[in-house]
């Protein structure tokens, strides 16, 4: 599969937590770092994501805020 988006994570599931419409998919990106995503139900069902599942983060933002 080729994908536009440039900025790709690597890394496993640690965690899903379900909502009543999204739930979140905590991921394990390596070097102590965690991305957690806000995805459908839908989507999570979809792609069968469970914990020690090898995933990509994909992100693809217009904008990219930085605050100190």
């Amino acid at each position: 599969m080729k994908i536009s988006a440039r900025n790709q994570l690597p890394g496993i599931v640690t965690a899903i937590t379900p909502g009543a419409v999204n739930g979140t998919v905590k991921v394990d990106i390596g070097g102590g770092l965690t991305v957690t995503a806000s995805i459908t139900e839908e989507a999570i069902a979809d792609l069968g994501l469970a914990a020690g599942d090898r995933v990509t983060v994909l992100v693809k933002a217009s904008d990219v805020l930085i605050a100190k």
